[in-house]
């Protein structure tokens, strides 16, 4: 046995925090968690407030703006990322927290529907300017050896302030007020900013190009983007998986909610548990991947998640809760190991002057499949009131083994 195969559980639970070691990732790390607190604030007073102005309309409220803020993304992300290669990435991480930071100042003072969507559309084109910049900046600042660890960090602190994040916005609501939530928000976003700043321009420049730079093409690079990232057969592969898992996702956060109140019979709390069991065990899983052997192939990780996904979903409308918990645990582990090794597979294979572009056109991409699988999991939902989930799982599994067959690469052409 060796000494890898030795390790001890607190050492594999302790390995992705060894990226924290890097002082720039540490602060860059510091402030995006800073900012997914700010975000959970933003959506639990966008709730409330969507409440306050039309009671009867909050659904559609929140489902407008939602669909607002993936199409912000899919509009914007591939020119993000192009300027992610050109310009000064220091001026782009931190100007958009502080615009971002000026437009929910804004948010407590609206009084009708329509300036939510203006307002949540707008924060979220500079959401869609920041994400692929900080994506194409961490392989650059960080030791190759610890990139996958600092991902999985990273990956895992998303899905625990997902379930952590709205509680204590919550708690925060209910002693400020629906309203004034949003000051507390905006001042995350200027503390995330202040951290951005203490980080030396240099170092957020590593692996930009003068050339890149020089480039004035700018619907050529971003068309070069979306042609590196369906033109590299592994990263094709690992897109193909992300729509898998979008589907399954899609799948469990459209229909969990009527499953639980009318197929269980179960009040809201129980809903809030079984959502919680989904958002852990993404969280373990993003938290440990970092952590396993390096030699392991990443498609295991991306097949392996799918059928996990497919499998966890079929069951569900035939189990107990308790049961529903423990498959929405597994769905979780599956959803993060089907997409986390996107961004690591980005920093492996593609050039450095070249990253932004690529995570730039994948943040778009990845936000389309949602676009587009929301609306089947609705009509699943709609059609097949009680298989809903079983037809899922099984549209999942079919999909994710014609993606197989199709696109996954041989070991001979990829070493991936």
């Amino acid at each position: 046995m060796t000494t890898n195969d030795k390790r001890t559980t607190l050492q594999v639970l302790t390995e992705p925090f060894r990226a924290l070691k890097n002082k720039v990732f540490a602060k860059l790390y510091l402030a995006q968690t800073i900012s997914l607190i700010g975000d959970a604030f933003t959506w639990v007073g966008l709730a409330l407030l969507a409440y306050q102005i039309g009671k009867e309309r909050s659904a559609v409220i929140l489902a407008t703006a939602l669909t607002l803020r993936v199409t912000a993304f899919i509009i914007f992300s591939p020119f993000a990322g192009v300027l992610a290669d050109k310009v000064d990435r220091k001026k782009i991480l931190y100007i958009t927290h502080f615009i971002r930071m000026g437009i929910i100042c804004c948010l407590p003072f609206i009084t009708a529907e329509w300036h939510i969507y203006v307002l949540v559309f707008f924060l979220n084109v500079f959401n869609a300017f920041f994400t692929p910049t900080y994506r194409a900046v961490v392989p650059q600042i960080i030791e190759g050896k610890y990139y996958r660890e600092a991902v999985g960090l990273s990956t895992a602190t998303y899905q625990l302030l997902g379930i952590l994040g709205p509680a204590l916005a919550g708690v925060v609501a209910v002693w400020l007020g629906a309203r004034e939530i949003f000051f507390v928000d905006a001042g995350s976003f200027i503390l995330a900013a202040i951290l951005i700043l203490a980080i030396p321009r240099a170092e957020l420049q590593k692996g930009v190009t003068a050339e890149a730079e020089q480039s004035q093409n700018t619907w050529g690079d971003v068309i070069k983007g979306i042609r590196l990232l369906f033109g590299n057969k592994i990263l094709r592969f690992a897109l193909s998986i992300e729509f898998v898992s979008a589907i399954a996702g899609a799948m469990i956060l459209v229909n969990t909610i009527g499953y639980v109140k009318t197929g269980l019979h179960l009040d809201n709390k129980y809903y809030g548990w079984v959502m919680a069991a989904f958002g852990i065990g993404a969280a373990i899983a993003a938290f440990v991947a970092g952590s396993l052997d390096k030699s392991k192939t990443r498609s295991i990780s991306l097949v392996g998640g799918a059928l996990v996904l497919g499998v966890s979903i079929c069951f569900a409308n035939y189990v107990n809760y308790y049961l529903l918990v423990g498959l929405w645990l597994f769905a979780g582990l599956g959803q993060s190991l089907a997409e986390m090794p996107s961004e690591t597979l980005i920093a492996e294979n593609i050039d450095s002057p070249d990253q932004g572009k690529v995570y730039g056109s994948h943040f778009a991409f990845s936000h389309l499949w949602w676009a587009i699988t929301y609306p089947v999991a609705g009509l699943l939902g709609t059609l097949f009131p009680q298989r809903e989930f079983l037809f899922g799982g099984l549209l999942t599994l079919l999909i994710a083994i014609l993606a197989i067959f199709i696109f996954k690469p041989s070991l001979k052409s990829s070493n991936a």
